[in-house]
């Protein structure tokens, strides 16, 4: 198993929950936590340790994101005008690997920003290789003609299990999206919960 699949299932089986939705995930076959004491009786968790198990859950989900720079984007939308979860979500959606996913580019979110790196991406006709990369309504995001023919792309593109969102509009024979708007947090197509108001309380507090 590669180390970005085995980094996957841990966070899925420390969450105990399916944060993806893959049909591989090994919660769809054992849903309680890794370890020895795995299936233990959960206590009631405090307050904080909602929020952070919200935090992370949130972080997890966009992939190889540092605390650093999870923080920097939560920064960025408390600054902003308007609801602080809404904008860290609006934020978080607008990355350019996060659109890579969405998009269907790839299967994974960690795989997307390791094809971002590679250079297999350009935005307005322009390559891009930086992940964090943020997109602004309007941006055309297309894979590189040398790249169309990646097998890593051709399955992603074929596969049911995910749903384009309404604020991409896809041309999957030109595997060109262009980014319409921001979107409010119930127009993302989490697999799981997420509460991006309990990550505002936790940086918060």
């Amino acid at each position: 198993m590669s180390k970005r699949h085995s980094q996957k299932y841990k966070i899925d089986r420390r969450m105990g929950e399916n944060i993806w939705g893959r049909s591989k995930s090994p919660v769809n076959k054992r849903a309680y936590g890794p370890g020895q004491h795995g299936q233990r009786r959960a206590g009631k968790m405090s307050d904080f340790g909602l929020q952070l198990r919200a935090k992370q859950k949130l972080k997890g989900y966009y992939g190889n994101i540092t605390e650093k720079q999870f923080k920097r984007i939560y920064t960025e939308a408390q600054r902003l005008k308007g609801n602080t979860a809404e904008n860290l979500i609006g934020l978080l959606e607008s990355r350019l690997d996060a659109i890579v996913y969405r998009a269907k580019f790839v299967p994974t979110v960690f795989a997307a920003r390791q094809f971002v790196n590679h250079g297999h991406v350009r935005v307005n006709g322009k390559r891009v290789n930086i992940a964090s990369y943020m997109v602004k309504p309007g941006d055309v995001v297309e894979v590189r003609e040398k790249s169309r023919s990646m097998a890593l792309v051709l399955e992603a593109l074929g596969s049911p299990e995910r749903d384009v969102p309404e604020y991409l509009d896809l041309d999957p024979k030109g595997m060109k999206a262009t980014y319409t708007r921001k979107p409010e947090f119930n127009e993302v197509p989490y697999p799981v919960k997420m509460e991006p108001n309990l990550v505002v309380e936790f940086y918060s507090s």
